[in-house]
């Protein structure tokens, strides 16, 4: 009789009831136990719980604990074929969860993610086919038969598939245990978002590269063949990355030093916007038009910057107008100082400044100085509401604005064809 045969006659037992009605209170028991150890928790970002009680981890691992001892005691006196179908089902359904939860809370936007974890589902469900029907043995043993020689070294095709299975889990726990410092460890401890950032991106990188060696390790890779690509590497970042590697060195000193953190507003190469975020090999920065700028740590090193938030957010701007010669300066001075006072974003300490600066060709040129404390909120807005409110101003107190004016002269020529004036 073989393994299928024996469970369908399992299933025709007439304590077949008993154990459904077992397995059924094992999941009500499992999701009351995490509703009682989750309801108080956040759980949009966890893997235990996920967004809802039955969507992390735990609801199917407690599920599993209670369901197998349930099968221990319903083994000893009937063949308990419900409850043996319910332990594949949980553990591949603790897997898929697992999985899933970690790649959202690491990856919460990432397509491949996605692939990856619909990848995982499909082999976890055919692996719990596979076991109930009592034909994962039998696959296991054709795919050891499938193998490729090199040499002297033979790799089946099972070798590879737990290979990679070995190698990806641990990874995933890697990227978890990565993921649930920089949530809770680095959130409650680091307040400094640049610190917080090089921080984590520190923790993950030496993680994922432990989390590496560990899965060439369990894949059957000797890790001391790793010292030659090691020399190798060296060697291509001394001469061809040199400039990726400097990059990426460069993003470290920035986060480290804090000449830059996000949020900060910056000039850089006559762009000027709001440091949004900094990578390890770039810092990216987001103008008030909405346009953003990838620039290169190492520019950002070497190369003269303009930190306008780093000692004082405050910042001088400017506006020039020009009235009739018959205007009173004094009268046209308190007017431009007016409508700077008179705009919302305009400083009151230091006062604006209306300065009588030149004779110029068409009128009496006047420049008006004020202050902002806030230019990340943009600069040509401001200067628009003051240029508003000066206009506005000189129109009320009957100030001529005089239009450019210029002299023609008319040359007429005689009958000698020589050019007359007059």
């Amino acid at each position: 009789m073989t393994d299928f045969e024996k469970l369908v006659q399992d299933l025709g037992h007439p304590g077949v009831p008993w154990e459904a009605a077992a397995l059924l209170g094992c999941l009500l028991a499992a999701y009351a136990l995490c509703w009682a150890i989750g309801r108080h928790a956040k759980t949009a970002h966890s893997v235990w719980f996920g967004r809802g009680i039955v969507d992390g981890v735990l609801f199917p691992l407690v599920a599993l604990a209670f369901t197998y001892v349930a099968f221990l005691y319903f083994a000893q006196r009937q063949p308990a074929g419900v409850l043996r179908i319910a332990l594949p089902i949980l553990v591949s359904l603790a897997g898929i969860r697992f999985i899933a939860r970690v790649l959202t809370v690491v990856f919460p936007n990432s397509g491949f993610a996605r692939l990856m974890e619909r990848v995982f589902s499909w082999l976890a469900w055919i692996a719990a086919v596979l076991w109930i029907v009592g034909m994962l043995p039998a696959v296991m043993d054709q795919m050891e038969e499938i193998h490729v020689a090199f040499g002297k070294s033979r790799i089946s095709l099972l070798a590879v598939v737990q290979g990679v299975l070995s190698a990806g889990a641990v990874m995933v726990v890697t990227l978890w245990i990565s993921a649930a410092l920089e949530h809770k460890l680095l959130t409650q401890t680091v307040h400094d978002l640049s610190l917080r950032k090089v921080a984590a991106n520190a923790i993950r990188a030496v993680l994922v590269l432990v989390g590496l060696l560990i899965a060439l390790s369990s894949v059957g890779v000797d890790l001391t063949a790793l010292s030659v690509l090691g020399g190798a590497v060296g060697v291509g970042l001394g001469f061809g990355l040199q400039k990726l590697a400097s990059n990426y060195i460069s993003g470290f000193v920035i986060l480290f030093e804090r000449s830059l953190r996000i949020g900060d507003t910056v000039r850089v190469d006559n762009f000027e916007g709001v440091v949004t975020d900094i990578k390890t090999r770039y810092t990216l920065i987001r103008s008030a038009s909405g346009r953003e700028a990838i620039v290169p740590n190492e520019k950002v090193i070497t190369e003269r910057v303009e930190n306008l938030s780093l000692a004082d957010p405050r910042i001088l701007l400017s506006t020039e107008v020009a009235v009739g010669y018959d205007s009173d300066p004094a009268q046209v001075q308190q007017l431009l100082i007016d409508a700077a006072l008179g705009t919302a974003r305009v400083l009151k300490d230091p006062a604006p400044a209306a300065h009588f600066v030149k004779f110029g060709a068409d009128g009496l040129e006047f420049q008006l100085v004020f202050w902002i404390d806030d230019p990340a909120n943009g600069q040509t807005n401001v200067k628009s509401d003051v240029n508003l409110r000066v206009l506005a101003a000189l129109r009320d107190a009957g100030i001529d604005i005089p239009y450019p004016q210029r002299v023609v002269r008319v040359l007429e020529a005689n009958s000698s064809g020589t050019a007359a004036t007059g």
